[in-house]
């Protein structure tokens, strides 16, 4: 199903494959992912679960089998419980190849929305990243790459639709990461036409809900939420903690869930992505995207339990 790694950089036959990705994706995934909640990527409709696995820190690990195993597990039971979407980056250490080591058994890439991103300066070398990406993800097509950090966003986002008119991408975007870039993330939006954005945004971190969600729903442009936990500052705040008895007035289960909830009763969130490494954190963390979300005084609610914390 994966060409060499010569034909990875020539790009050739990348069109047929980029159908067979999406036909096998749809065909394996449709009874699985049937409880859970999906939303539409605006710029094409394709539907995707609102969960995803982020790669970031937990899956930049020496690519042993040993190393790779309580990963791959948790990759194979968030695939058979319906998942798709899973993001990494170049500059993740580690986390490209551990990937790909895990996607390309067991057919799981035709299961998986797969996302990376370019993070270098000029074209050149924006091309040999992006090469090095595919050839670490061992596939032909990578379904989204984002400008990481805005960095070079006029070179690089030339670059990734001379890629997604070849068929090697199927959607762009551009990513951050911290509050002090939103600015420049709106000024971007603005001006360009992106498919995906990827934006900090937690029940501590609400920043992105001022302006950016607002602008990404008004543009059409799907959104993917990184660090939906504070990078664990959330966890930390609530430690030894009860879950306050109204959150089963929306299903919510765990702390994780209610955290998760919270970023998904957000119109505009298209998709957050937590780190998932074990198969006991895809289980929890998948109940988010079933059953219902909290409305908007629930959400006024759940802000004001934090910010008390």
């Amino acid at each position: 199903m994966h060409p060499s790694r010569r034909t990875l950089v020539a790009g050739a036959g990348l069109l047929p494959l980029s159908a067979v990705l999406l036909k096998n994706r749809a065909m394996a995934g449709t009874e699985r992912s049937s409880k859970l909640l999906h939303r539409a990527i605006p710029s094409s409709g394709e539907s995707l679960p609102v969960i995803g696995i982020g790669t970031s820190r937990r899956y930049e690990v020496e690519p042993t089998p040993e190393k790779i195993a309580p990963l791959r597990e948790a990759v194979q039971r968030f695939v058979s419980l319906g998942g798709t979407v899973i993001d990494t980056a170049p500059s993740y250490g580690t986390a490209e190849d551990v990937l790909g080591l895990i996607l390309s058994q067991d057919g799981l890439r035709e299961k998986v929305f797969l996302c990376s991103k370019v993070g270098t300066q000029g074209r050149e070398a924006a091309v040999a990243e992006i090469a090095r990406s595919f050839q670490r993800l061992k596939t032909s097509v990578i379904d989204l790459v984002a400008v990481h950090n805005i960095i070079d966003p006029d070179t690089n986002l030339a670059t990734l639709r001379d890629l997604k008119t070849q068929g090697k991408i199927r959607y762009l975007g551009a990513t951050v990461w911290r509050d002090s870039q939103l600015a420049d993330l709106e000024a971007l939006m603005t001006r360009e036409t992106l498919d995906f954005i990827q934006v900090n945004y937690a029940l501590d971190d609400r920043g992105a809900a001022e302006r950016i969600l607002p602008l990404a729903k008004e543009r059409g442009v799907a959104v993917m939420v990184n660090v939906p936990f504070g990078r664990d500052r959330l966890f930390k705040a609530v430690q030894g903690r009860a879950l306050p008895p109204w959150a089963a007035e929306f299903d919510c289960a765990s702390w994780p869930q209610f955290f998760l909830k919270y970023v998904l009763a957000h119109e505009a969130v298209t998709c957050p992505i937590p780190g998932m490494a074990k198969a006991t954190y895809v289980e929890d963390n998948l109940g988010a995207a079933q059953g219902r979300l909290p409305d908007a005084a629930q959400r006024t609610r759940m802000e004001a339990l934090v910010d008390a914390l």
